[in-house]
């Protein structure tokens, strides 16, 4: 069987959630862990921060991956690993370092680990961006790098973070993963297709499963 290495999307970092995680006042434990000297692990601050849809992520990547293949996209520093902290120091950086690929500050990091990695998966190994495939902000900078091995899954086309979140979910909790397809695929909604229904409809699947089978 092929590495299935995972890339996960970042959270935003200048909401409501993430003022309330670096608020001084804060006493919750992502926030106790941010005041911390060593930071607070940016898996547990990103899930904090976006709630439902990171948290699908990062539970679904853990499941099916272990932790070393696992990387999430860090604005400014590139590819991390789940376990990296988030200092406040590393949060300026963050909040200031703006998602588009037209950035220098965040294209040539990200450009640098991407490449790295790329070195040194086998030629078989299948890269999956957990993360929207719509607009290049991540596609126009890891495609180069990954080329045919970069992957999404295809149930992701046309769904809504908070759509998007719940699927990974589910997928982890049963036990079942998805279809991965290539860039080549429609990545967005399209008029024959309703995404949110197939989705569904996959989700009736899982609780489901002699329902397939019928």
């Amino acid at each position: 069987m092929s590495q299935t290495t995972f890339l996960l999307s970042p959270a935003n970092v200048s909401g409501l959630r993430a003022r309330q995680l670096t608020s001084p006042r804060a006493s919750f434990e992502a926030a106790r862990l941010y005041q911390s000297p060593e930071g607070v692990p940016i898996a547990l601050a990103f899930a904090f921060m976006s709630a439902l849809y990171f948290r699908g992520k990062i539970a679904y990547a853990l499941h099916f991956a272990p932790l070393e293949d696992i990387f999430v996209i860090a604005p400014g520093f590139g590819l991390v690993p789940p376990d990296w902290r988030i200092t406040p120091e590393r949060m300026k950086i963050l909040a200031r370092t703006e998602v588009d690929a037209r950035n220098r500050n965040y294209r040539k990091p990200l450009e640098r680990d991407a490449v790295s990695l790329a070195k040194k998966l086998d030629s078989d190994a299948q890269v999956v961006l957990l993360g929207s495939v719509a607009s290049g902000k991540y596609v126009d900078i890891l495609l180069p790098a990954f080329g045919d091995r970069l992957r999404f899954p295809a149930m992701f086309a046309g769904l809504g973070d908070m759509s998007r979140g719940g699927l990974l979910l589910r997928a982890a909790r049963a036990n079942r993963e998805l279809e991965y397809t290539s860039l080549t695929a429609p990545r967005h909604k399209t008029e024959t297709c309703d995404p949110v229904e197939v989705a569904r409809e996959w989700a009736r699947s899982v609780s489901d499963p002699m329902k397939t089978k019928r």
